[in-house]
C-alpha cells in the first residue's frame, strides 16, 4: 500500500520538505509519496477535516498554519502545548494528533554540529528575535538547562510576551529581556548566540552585532539558511568560533514525522544535505 504524507502552507511552492521526504522514501525503498499542498488560511480547517479522505496518513504544517493546526488537533504533545503550535500531524485510531518538532530539530542540529556536552560548556545563551522560531529555540535551550537566557528583540513587548510563555517552564531558569542597544554588554557574557530573526537572510540587512568581544569558546547559531553562510556566520568563522547553520534544523525536524508516517527512522546524511544544498544554490527561495 502506498502511504501518502504532505506539507501544507501558503505559499508552499518552494518548500524543501518534499525533496527531503521523497529522498528518504526512495533511499529506503518504500511505497510512499510526499506532496506539497497550498491551502489558504480560510480553507485550512476544511483541509484538516478532509485530508484523511484523500488517503493521507499525516503531514507537516508550515507558515501560516501552525497555530491553527494546534487548535485543530484532538491530542497535542507537551511540546506543542508549550509552544501553542503544531508542525507535524498524524492519525491515531482516527484521532488527529499533533507535535512540534522544531525543538527536536534545533537541538539535534546543535548535537550534530558541536562536540558532546556543548550545552554544559555554553552555560548561557543570547537569543535574537521573539517570533515562532524563537519560541522553539528557547524551549529547547531550557530543556538542556541553559541559564540565563537573554532575549533581544526590536520590540521589547514581544520579547516580554515570549519570556512570559516560559514562566515556570524550567526550574532555576532565568530569562531576561533586552533591546538591541544592550548587545555590546551581553555578547561577552554568553556561550551560545542564536539568531532567529530574518536579518542576514538573502535580501535582508545583516544583524547589527559585533562578535569581537564574545567568548573564545562561544557557539554561534543562525536558523537562516538562505544564504547557507549568513553574514553572522561568516563573522563567527573569521573570529574562529564554532558555527551552526540553519539547514540542519530543517533536516532534523523532519525525522520524527517521517518515522510516524512511514515506520522507519531516517538518517540525516551527508548525501541528503548535499541534495538540499544543490537546491539552495539553484536559487529557489523559501525557508521550509
Amino acid at each position: 500500500m502506498t502511504r501518502k504524507a504532505f506539507v501544507v502552507g501558503h505559499p508552499i511552492a518552494h518548500s524543501r520538505s518534499p525533496l527531503i521526504h521523497n529522498h528518504w522514501i526512495a533511499h529506503y525503498g518504500l511505497s510512499g509519496r510526499y506532496e506539497a499542498r497550498d491551502v489558504a488560511p480560510d480553507d485550512f480547517v476544511g483541509f484538516l477535516e478532509g485530508f484523511r479522505d484523500e488517503g493521507f496518513v499525516g503531514g507537516n504544517v508550515t507558515i501560516p498554519h501552525k497555530e491553527a493546526a494546534f487548535a485543530g488537533v484532538v491530542h497535542a504533545s507537551e511540546r506543542a502545548r508549550r509552544l501553542g503550535a503544531v508542525n507535524t500531524l498524524w492519525l491515531d485510531n482516527g484521532a488527529l494528533c499533533g507535535d512540534n518538532t522544531d525543538i527536536t530539530g534545533y537541538l539535534a542540529n546543535l548535537d550534530a554540529a558541536c562536540e558532546p556536552g556543548w550545552e554544559g560548556r555554553a552555560g548561557s545563551a543570547l537569543v535574537l528575535g521573539a517570533g515562532g522560531a524563537a519560541r522553539a529555540v528557547v524551549a529547547g535551550l531550557i530543556e538542556r538547562g541553559l541559564s540565563p537566557i537573554r532575549l533581544v528583540n526590536r520590540t521589547r513587548e514581544r520579547a516580554e510576551a515570549l519570556a512570559g510563555i516560559f514562566a515556570g517552564y524550567g526550574k532555576n531558569v532565568s530569562i531576561t529581556v533586552h533591546g538591541f542597544e544592550d548587545l555590546p554588554a551581553l555578547v561577552p557574557q554568553v556561550g551560545l548566540i542564536v539568531n532567529t530573526t530574518s536579518l542576514g537572510m538573502a535580501g535582508q540587512p545583516p544583524l547589527p552585532l559585533d562578535l569581537g568581544p564574545c567568548r573564545d569558546d562561544a557557539i554561534v547559531s543562525d536558523i537562516v539558511y538562505v544564504p547557507l553562510e549568513t553574514p553572522l556566520l561568516a563573522m563567527a568563522r573569521a573570529r574562529g568560533l564554532a558555527c551552526v547553520d540553519g539547514l540542519g534544523m530543517l533536516l532534523h525536524q523532519a525525522v520524527p514525522g517521517f518515522e510516524r508516517w512511514f515506520g522507519i527512522r531516517p538518517e540525516v546524511t551527508r548525501a541528503l544535505r548535499e541534495l538540499i544544498e544543490r537546491d539552495l544554490f539553484a536559487g529557489k527561495g523559501s525557508r521550509e
